[in-house]
């Protein structure tokens, strides 16, 4: 964290250290995050019973993208049976942040399974 925070220049005043988003994009990386969440948002969806609802929240927007580009191949898919909820991300709230300021990044997005 120490070299990281030597080798990125400041730009101005912010609360998360610099090597937060160097670590997170290590660790998304090593880890394959992003496949592994379009494998698991196509799974849960198939596994969905008729009127059953999956709703996803992403803090990061790598992980939105995915949400949202999954979800709407899936329910372009006619076999799938799905209903997008959500056009457009649902965000927090001024009140919301003001109370919980960890839930600023949030995006909510949301299918549902029609038959």
């Amino acid at each position: 964290a120490a070299v990281v925070r030597r080798a990125i220049p400041r730009r101005g005043y912010s609360p998360i250290h610099p090597a937060t988003r160097t670590f997170q994009a290590l660790r998304i990386r090593v880890n394959d995050e992003l496949t592994g969440l379009d494998r698991f948002i196509a799974a849960a969806c198939r596994r969905l019973a008729p009127g059953g609802r999956l709703a996803m929240i992403a803090f990061h927007s790598l992980e939105d993208r995915v949400v949202k580009h999954t979800l709407r191949r899936l329910a372009a898919d006619e076999d799938m049976s799905l209903r997008l909820l959500t056009k457009k991300p649902q965000l927090p709230t001024e009140a919301e942040v003001e109370a919980n300021p960890r839930s600023r990044s949030a995006h909510l997005r949301a299918v549902e399974r029609v038959a």
